[in-house]
């Protein structure tokens, strides 16, 4: 198996959707050279081996501040 997977091929693998993954990678789960990197050429590659790490981790493996999604607002804890 490779290393390192494009968008789609990982999609087919792994069952979650392409957006799904964008997702991940532009809300912050999928840190860069962590899970995810961007080839010479441009392409972001999925580092099968990082995705395995986040999934031991149980998710918790965050190595930066999330940012929230466009039009969210912060609710207040009451």
């Amino acid at each position: 198996m490779l290393r390192y997977l494009t968008i789609r091929k990982f999609a087919a693998e792994s069952g979650y959707t392409e957006d799904a993954i964008r997702s991940k990678i532009r809300d912050g789960i999928w840190m860069e050279d962590k899970v995810w990197k961007k080839a010479p050429d441009g392409r972001i590659l999925i580092d099968v081996e990082g995705y395995h790490e986040w999934v031991d981790s149980g998710g918790v493996l965050k190595l930066g501040l999330k940012k929230p999604a466009r039009g969210s607002r912060i609710k207040p804890l009451v």
